[in-house]
């Protein structure tokens, strides 16, 4: 299989630490790719010109990350998302939450990015701001248990995109969150070894 990723996409990055976790890193190749190129062939591969991307062994592509990390715990015999309705419906609802960390998130670094200042919306900008503080509040009020499922590993990677992109200042009110991280870190060493470094 061949995974269309950036190091710093913190959906590839939950793509790659479930593949890890799953136990098949080893069969997926990373294929660099470059989305703000207009010349890099990612739309040919995914419409939406967005990664992760995995292109299967028989030629199909599967995206967006949800899907891909949703087929590659089916291949590997269901660890990473309950079969049992309800608890398969809380792990879901977890990775929804935490993706929207990340949404809300990547929608305020791109206001800085693609807008000049003066066109910047602080509406906009706190708006989004707003619904990463909701998330955090609902996870710090509960840190996830149990054994590590999708919605842990999407969590980490919202948390650790807010490291890398926003210098960690959501940490300073959620401790629970932080031990909980750090924790998840020690158990999980393909999170560290996936770590943004650009």
């Amino acid at each position: 299989m061949q995974l269309r990723f950036s190091p710093t996409s913190p959906y590839v990055r939950k793509v790659r630490v479930a593949a890890a976790v799953l136990g098949l890193a080893d069969r997926i190749a990373l294929l660099a790719t470059d989305t703000l190129n207009p010349d890099d062939p990612i739309a040919g591969v995914n419409p939406l010109g967005k990664v992760p991307a995995l292109t299967l062994d028989d030629g199909t592509t599967i995206y967006d990350s949800r899907v891909i990390c949703e087929y590659l715990d089916a291949i590997a015999g269901g660890r990473l998302i309950p079969a049992e309705p309800l608890a398969r419906a809380r792990a879901m609802t977890g990775q929804a939450l935490a993706d929207g960390i990340l949404d809300a998130s990547i929608l305020q670094r791109y206001e800085a990015m693609f807008h000049e200042p003066h066109a910047r919306s602080a509406r906009w900008v706190d708006r989004q701001s707003d619904k990463v503080a909701r998330a955090l509040a609902v996870f710090e009020a509960a840190p996830p248990e149990g054994e590590v499922d999708l919605a842990q590993i999407a969590l980490a990677c919202a948390l650790g995109y807010l490291d890398f992109r926003f210098e960690g200042a959501w940490r300073a009110g959620h401790p629970g969150l932080v031990a909980w991280l750090e924790a998840f870190a020690a158990k999980v060493p393909a999170y560290g070894e996936t770590a943004p470094n650009a």
